[in-house]
């Protein structure tokens, strides 16, 4: 079976990350997407029993399951929503670091770990990016001496004040190139980048740099977590993953959808299955309709 767990009849790897399904144990998780025909699973760390976390991960594979990727418990160098603390970034690096070291060994070569920049203090937007070059060569070498990557996501506008300090994918692929590293590239999540000016022209200039796209779809946020399932809103699915393709991108599509349990309809109270099942069929017929190639 390839890492990211792709069957030989499909052209495609569909994935779907743990925050998607976020209040389910990972065990629960495993069984889920596995029952639901799911391709590889996004691991999130902060679901892990690190007591039994070998076991836990090498189970993975007995589900019939690839991994398309990594979301340590910290995964950005300043705070951000998933994890205000610790403050200092070099503290955050060595966290980053250390969930690395500690998956890395459970994993398929070459497995990415996600990493985005959090807030910029004070709205340093400077300081972040200078931050961020030396700091994302030093964990990509991490990454590689474990035979790892890691790839940048830069997040919506909406998020610049709480997660991010970058929020284009123009701006994503300048540091990407300024760090300067074979091992380290982009996570492309629709949701966060659909609205970037010249798309297109960016995936393609991206096109040998993209490790990992995550979809869901997007209608005016009610809370920072109100993304829906693919289909119901306004993201011009089909149309993107065209310029995906064309792109030459061949890496798995991962299912992210943050659904906060207080919004009314909230995806993370539904039934998971159907969650999972609808969101397959409408990746599929969106597929279908994508040019090819």
């Amino acid at each position: 079976m390839p890492p990211d767990g792709r069957k030989a009849d499909k052209p495609y790897s569909f994935g779907v990350s743990e925050f998607t399904t976020w209040p389910n144990t990972f065990d629960a998780d495993l069984a889920l997407y596995s029952s639901a025909g799911v391709d590889c699973i996004e691991v999130t760390e902060f679901k892990l029993d690190h007591a039994r976390l070998a076991e836990q991960l090498q189970s993975i594979k007995e589900f019939g399951l690839g991994v398309s990727s990594v979301q340590a418990t910290v995964h950005s160098l300043y705070p951000d929503g998933l994890a205000g603390e610790p403050a200092a970034p070099q503290d955050r690096i060595r966290h980053i670091r250390r969930s690395i070291e500690n998956i890395a060994p459970h994993v398929p070569a070459g497995t990415p770990f996600v990493a985005v920049t959090g807030a910029a203090p004070g709205g340093d937007v400077r300081q972040v990016y200078e931050t961020a070059v030396p700091a994302f060569r030093e964990l990509t070498g991490v990454c590689e001496a474990h035979g790892m990557r890691l790839a940048f996501e830069p997040l919506n506008p909406m998020l610049m004040n709480s997660d991010t300090a970058i929020w284009s994918l123009g701006d994503a692929l300048d540091l990407v190139r300024t760090v300067g590293r074979t091992s380290f590239g982009l996570c492309v999540d629709l949701w966060n980048i659909w609205q970037s000016p010249s798309l297109g022209d960016v995936i393609r200039e991206a096109s040998d740099k993209m490790f990992l796209v995550q979809v869901s779809d997007y209608h005016r946020p009610r809370s920072h977590n109100d993304r829906t399932s693919l289909g119901d809103g306004e993201i011009p699915l089909a149309s993107i993953i065209s310029q995906i393709r064309k792109a030459a991108y061949d890496g798995p599509y991962v299912l992210e959808i943050f659904s906060g349990e207080s919004l009314p309809n909230s995806l993370w109270r539904a039934d998971f299955r159907d969650v999972l099942l609808r969101n397959m069929e409408a990746f599929a017929s969106a597929w279908k309709r994508s040019d090819a190639p």
